[in-house]
């Protein structure tokens, strides 16, 4: 996908009103998971620019009252969640926000990191049944943020590395695994580094690392700082492979030693092709 068509996706996808709607109502070559993964991207970026604002102690007060006065109304209505789509923040993280502002309240110290993460996770801890509630509904209903999304993306990400495993054991590739690698004493390592190397497009293979996104220019630039660089200097060349697709652009670290692609290569050179 060419950036000027990523544009066109992200209008696209500015009208899709969330995952529980499968009906898109639009034209596009993308499947759904690829618009799904663009979405998220380009909100968490529109709230990593917002966030500051929200944050304040006159913002974070003025919700505070705001949520007590509506729960005093009508407990039982999504008060926190509606609150959140009001002012464009995302509902797990303003739950977090009153949580941690109820918990200052009524707390004779301050509430560890810890505390509010497990209290986000199991709403049941919270000493309150009506926040609890609130809570609840904000974590259900939010779609890029929170424990539930978590879980869903490392669910995502581990179905789409057992998948490129099936692939490798199937084409015979001898490789080591992430945990195997751990335990020899590397601490970044890629998903996969094949013992016996492979040329695909003409680029040496030493290993893959499979990524269940969107490559964009900002995580992708994010990762190559992060891991892909730390893995071509202590492995050499690698393959990247992002299952909802990438920006074409961005594959332009091939002759470096950097390979991107969207599927599981189909033209994969072994070396004993190679010697035949």
């Amino acid at each position: 996908m060419k950036c000027i068509s990523l544009a066109e996706c992200w209008e696209e996808t500015i009208t899709f009103p969330g995952p529980e709607d499968t009906g898109l109502g639009i034209q596009t070559s993308q499947s759904q998971a690829t618009l799904l993964s663009i979405f998220s991207q380009e909100y968490q970026k529109h709230i990593k620019r917002t966030h500051a604002k929200h944050h304040t102690s006159e913002a974070i007060e003025s919700y505070y009252q705001r949520y007590l006065n509506g729960v005093v109304k009508n407990g039982a209505a999504p008060v926190l969640l509606d609150l959140a789509n009001e002012v464009d923040y995302a509902p797990s993280l303003m739950a977090r926000l009153i949580l941690e502002r109820f918990l200052q309240e009524h707390e004779e110290t301050a509430p560890s990191k810890s505390v509010i993460n497990s209290m986000l996770r199991d709403p049941s801890q919270i000493p309150d049944g009506v926040l609890a509630n609130q809570v609840y509904q904000c974590i259900v209903n939010d779609c890029c943020y929170g424990p539930l999304v978590d879980c869903i993306k490392h669910a995502i990400g581990h179905e789409h590395e057992v998948l490129l495993r099936d692939l490798l054991l199937e084409k015979n590739l001898s490789f080591l695994d992430e945990d195997q690698l751990r335990a020899k004493g590397y601490d970044k390592t890629p998903d996969f580094i094949l013992q016996v190397p492979v040329a695909v497009e003409g680029h040496i293979i030493h290993w893959i690392e499979s990524k269940a996104s969107f490559g964009d220019e900002c995580s992708h630039h994010a990762y190559l700082h992060d891991q892909f660089w730390s893995y071509w200097n202590r492995f050499g060349p690698g393959l990247v492979i992002y299952w909802y697709g990438f920006i074409q652009e961005l594959d332009c670290n091939r002759e470096r030693g950097i390979l991107l692609k969207a599927c599981f290569p189909t033209n994969i050179v072994t070396l004993c092709h190679s010697l035949a």
